[in-house]
């Protein structure tokens, strides 16, 4: 593959990408998982998809938790909300992507960057095989070089810890790189790891106005993004922050 930018993203090296409500929207499919999870467990009540969308953003075991005090009592202990949390990717796994969206422009620019020689990678507070299999049905893994999950870094975003092990994986030497992200969660890991960030509005975690994202660039649809990623070239801006 070439890995001699076009000169519009000349110096960047690589784009670092969250997930859930920033490539594809998959609430619908973790909403069946884990509605059978609270139906399996003395019929609870199951979760709306808006209630849902509150709860998500820092893995699966933050997200479970909070699923059954919305639901009635609380896990007694870490021992019972891992047992809750293998269960609900069991169901999970039973049917990763069926209604799982992929928003518009992204198969199209991600292939239009790595086309340029940047580097592209997942960092994601997603189960790591998760990620992997929702991936893989959605035609869209053979894009990344570096991928990492919330459950196999030691400290997961919004620790720069996340990010800088996923540009290792990448093989980005120069740390010329940028965070995109849909969250609060997804800025502040960037903003940890040094890095500029584009954060879009489309997704779960737009918090009370797109400048609460604290943000270097915002958009509106994922085909802005090769625009936003120019604009930052010019600035330099992650050269500052290096």
């Amino acid at each position: 593959m070439n890995r001699t930018p076009h000169p519009t993203f000349s110096g960047l090296e690589a784009v670092v990408f969250d997930l859930d409500g920033t490539l594809i929207d998959s609430l619908p499919d973790v909403l069946v998982a884990i509605n059978r999870l609270l139906s399996s467990d003395g019929g609870r009540a199951p979760l709306t998809l808006p209630k849902l969308r509150t709860m998500v953003g820092h893995g699966a075991a933050p997200m479970i938790e909070m699923a059954y005090r919305a639901t009635g009592s609380p896990l007694p202990d870490d021992a019972t909300l891992q047992a809750a949390v293998t269960r609900y990717l069991e169901f999970y796994k039973s049917d990763p992507a069926s209604h799982t969206i992929v928003y518009p422009g992204v198969p199209e620019t991600l292939t239009a960057l790595k086309s340029e020689g940047i580097l592209l990678g997942i960092c994601t507070n997603k189960p790591f095989l998760m990620t992997n299999l929702v991936l893989e049905a959605l035609n869209l893994a053979h894009h990344f070089c570096g991928l990492t999950g919330g459950d196999n870094v030691p400290n997961p975003k919004p620790d720069a810890d996340h990010i800088n092990r996923t540009m290792t994986l990448m093989n980005c030497v120069s740390r010329c790189a940028v965070m995109v992200g849909d969250s609060g969660v997804d800025c502040a890991a960037g903003r940890n790891a040094g890095l500029p960030v584009v954060g879009v509005t489309y997704g779960y975690h737009l918090e009370k106005s797109p400048a609460a994202l604290d943000a270097d660039r915002i958009i509106d649809h994922f085909s802005q993004l090769p625009d936003a990623l120019s604009a930052l070239v010019r600035e330099s801006t992650w050269k500052e922050r290096t």
